[in-house]
């Protein structure tokens, strides 16, 4: 199957990092690509295998970023990489809406079967998370022809004009890009560690607060559509109370909303079940999917009610390059992976690993304000000592640090102050284990 024997799975610093060969091609980067673009991790990449990434310089780094949460089944799975080339050498591109083929089909089938709920569903193809996001809000705007949407606090849905508006984060994604899409309303999120009221009872004094809203100052029966991460992700991992969400689900109901689950980043076994949604048993209208989707192939899916689905008129959904065929390939293999592999199962003992882990640093460490997380979606947020106030210069210093030892780790939150792991779900237990034995020493010199 393969030309190349994989990476073994150990991390390896042969240089500094950056060593000499990154930094001469990152030269190149200076000067050929945008400077808007960031860079995590100052390595220039040339092989991929499972949790580990080769750079030119001869380092291994262990992986616990998965490309933003893409590589859950791991780079260059075999199954992925076996449907990938025998698919180019059969059909690169047709456009599904001109000349269909039978694998564009094949992965809508799939996403009927394992999304949330047993009734009649429908899916249509795009090629990214926010794609998908902005698609399921035209439909629930064609299907009620009504205009509001409902959106949270700290949420991130992406980098369209659209899904701009319902992104909550200023800087970087919507600083000087106005003016953003109207009828976007904002609510307060159930966010444990940071709720202003009884942190007993945050469920039910959140709902309050997001119903009585809409009903007093949009106006439930003008509302198509309430859109929500079960998990936020770039926002900080922040993962809501018991009960908050069905309860949204139940009052969108109530008021003929439709309720679309943006699981981009958690779905596909990612926090330890196919979707997050499957924590409470709720079942959402539309749920949105991307990312894990396709092993490192850019793919996402809007799935949904066969009615919802069908609602919009014939060509009112689509894209040119929605659903490749080598994309949809690829899906194919890694949905094969993750159900022969169990990585559902899998998320959630690399889940425990991470929680025993970060958990134990929190008693040592006063700058771990909280833990939290799902499966092998976890994260730390960092605070100075004594108190709750944000700490980006820790979480600084502590990715700087992590990158030297050859662990790549990701940020996020809405003050920069969280740190999200997102192994992929293939990681054996000792890389899992070694790198956070780096972290541990990481957050130990940001004190």
């Amino acid at each position: 199957m393969y030309s190349r024997t994989p990476l073994p799975q150990e991390r390896k610093v042969v240089t500094s990092i950056p060593g000499p060969k990154s930094q001469e091609i990152l030269k190149r980067r200076a000067e050929s690509t945008s400077a808007a673009l960031s860079m995590a991790m100052p390595i220039v990449v040339d092989r991929a295998y499972g949790a580990i990434l080769h750079d030119v310089d001869g380092n291994q780094i262990i992986d616990l970023g998965s490309g933003i949460g893409v590589t859950g089944v791991g780079n260059s799975a075999e199954r992925v990489a076996k449907r990938v080339m025998e698919q180019v050498q059969d059909i690169t591109h047709t456009c599904f809406m001109i000349a269909p083929y039978e694998g564009y089909i094949e992965v809508c089938e799939r996403l009927n079967a394992l999304t949330p709920g047993s009734h009649k569903k429908k899916s249509a193809l795009f090629n990214s998370g926010a794609e998908a996001v902005e698609n399921a809000i035209k439909i629930a705007r064609y299907a009620t022809k009504r205009q509001a949407v409902v959106v949270f606090e700290h949420a991130y849905h992406g980098r369209t004009n659209m899904t701009m508006s319902l992104t909550a984060k200023n800087m970087p994604y919507k600083e000087g890009f106005g003016p953003f899409a109207g009828e976007v309303y904002r609510m307060p999120m159930a966010y444990p560690y940071r709720w202003h009221g009884d942190k007993a009872n945050i469920s039910t004094e959140a709902f309050d607060e997001v119903s009585h809203r809409i009903e007093k100052e949009i106006g439930a029966k003008n509302v198509a559509a309430i859109l929500i991460e079960p998990i936020q992700g770039e926002g900080g991992f922040i993962v809501p109370p018991k009960g908050f969400l069905p309860s949204l689900v139940d009052f969108a109901q109530k008021n003929g909303i439709v309720f679309i689950a943006d699981e981009v980043q958690t779905g596909f076994a990612r926090t330890g079940q196919w979707f997050a949604c499957d924590d409470e048993n709720i079942v959402p209208d539309l749920i949105c999917t991307a990312k894990g989707i396709a092993g490192g192939l850019p793919l996402a899916a809007v799935t949904g009610r066969a009615e919802l689905m069908d609602a919009v008129h014939v060509g009112g959904l689509g894209g040119t390059y929605g659903g490749n065929p080598v994309a949809c390939a690829a899906a194919l293999g890694a949905i094969e992976t993750m159900e022969e592999e169990k990585l559902v199962d899998r998320a959630n003992q690399l889940g425990a690993i991470m929680s025993d882990a970060l958990n134990a640093m929190k008693k040592k460490y006063p700058i771990i304000g909280d833990v939290r997380g799902r499966g092998a979606m976890q994260a730390i947020e960092l605070v100075q000592a004594g108190s709750d106030e944000p700490n980006s210069a820790a979480l600084t210093s502590i990715v700087k640090y992590c990158q030297q030892k050859g662990v790549l780790i990701l940020s996020a939150g809405t003050y920069g102050n969280v740190i999200r792991l997102l192994p992929p779900l293939v990681m054996p237990d000792h890389l899992l284990k070694e790198a956070l034995v780096i972290l541990d020493e990481a957050v130990a010199q940001a004190q």
